[in-house]
């Protein structure tokens, strides 16, 4: 027998899959939805003995190649043996008659995902400090792994790869299109227009930032999360979209336009500073930093497609959850930091 199922999750069903394929499962399930998720849906799911993790796409519209479950379970198995922290992973479903949609189940893992800066302010400035240097060698241990070493070589294409993402993010934004965005059609042509080389290809997480991580009581990162736009390609941008969620997040200090940024962790004393963070990656990296400013635009604009994503689920009730009524706000000063980003680089 199963308890009342959060929206996007039919337990009766997924109680029936985890007989056939979770080891030692009880058939009486619970799941709560986690709260703060703006994009996949994540559950909690416990059987009273054990307690496990399901994602699965949102509910409702959903933009082509997004909220790919079965390349977050791909990539996370194959980081298992590497220094990049990952969950376990237990088993994938693509079979959309279960849930409505593919899912997978992975370890619960014990952790925080600091998200907002008040959550870093009440640790204080030296474990902020930690955890903010902690996370940016996540990072750098990540872009060092060589797919080919653990079975990635085929996850992605890398040549091309800034050039695809220029173009796949402006179809993105056509797809989910409530309004008109000046901003958005100038920054397109103009990271269209300057594209530079390409710096050596690696794995790339595609939303790496601070709440996309677990961090445990020793301020260690436990796991890297949320691993849905992943891919061989340019491993800077990454870097660059990390840093392009820390400038959002400390717009006005905090204020104005920082009041709709997705984190504003990096307003928390202690937390590293944009150079602090180019300088610490640089450290365990050779890669030619002289075109960033092309990275920080193009990040920004992936961004605002993203966000301008789930401003377009909220005006159509098909989101889950809080604070999606200020999502469309954010996207005005992405737009605008990334048209300064390329003429800071020009």
């Amino acid at each position: 027998m199963t308890a009342e199922a959060p929206p996007g999750l039919d337990l009766e069903r997924l109680a029936a899959w985890f007989a056939d394929h979770i080891q030692d499962a009880s058939t009486d399930l619970r799941a709560e939805l986690v709260a703060g998720g703006k994009s996949n849906l994540t559950y909690v799911v416990s059987d009273g003995a054990r307690d496990w993790i399901v994602r699965r796409p949102p509910l409702g519209h959903v933009l082509a190649t997004a909220h790919d479950m079965s390349r977050e379970y791909t990539v996370m198995s194959a980081l298992q043996d590497t220094d990049v922290p990952v969950p376990v992973t237990y088993g994938l479903c693509t079979d959309e008659t279960v849930l409505g949609a593919p899912f997978y189940v992975m370890q619960r893992v014990p952790g925080t995902p600091y998200r907002r800066a008040e959550e870093l302010i009440a640790l204080g400035p030296e474990r902020t400090r930690t955890i903010s240097t902690r996370l940016v060698d996540t990072l750098a241990a990540l872009h060092q792994v060589d797919p080919k070493e653990v079975g990635l070589e085929d996850f992605g294409r890398s040549e091309g790869y800034l050039g695809r993402q220029v173009a796949r993010w402006k179809k993105q934004l056509d797809a989910s299109y409530t309004r008109d965005l000046p901003a958005a059609d100038e920054l397109h042509a103009r990271l269209a227009a300057s594209i530079p080389s390409e710096s050596a290809a690696g794995i790339v997480h595609g939303d790496f930032r601070l709440d996309n991580a677990l961090v445990d009581e020793q301020d260690r990162v436990t796991a890297v999360l949320d691993w849905e736009m992943a891919t061989l390609g340019d491993p800077l941008a990454d870097l660059a979209l990390m840093l392009v969620y820390q400038r959002l997040g400390t717009a006005d200090g905090g204020g104005a336009a920082g009041s709709t940024a997705v984190t504003n962790v990096a307003t928390a004393p202690g937390f590293l500073t944009e150079a602090e963070v180019l300088e610490r990656y640089a450290q365990g990296s050779d890669r030619d930093l002289s075109h960033f400013g092309f990275y920080l635009g193009l990040a920004a604009f992936k961004l605002a497609a993203i966000l301008e994503g789930i401003h377009y689920r909220y005006l159509h009730g098909q989101t889950v959850g809080a604070g999606f009524d200020t999502i469309g706000d954010a996207i005005h000063p992405l737009l605008d930091a990334g048209l300064t980003a390329l003429k800071e680089n020009s």
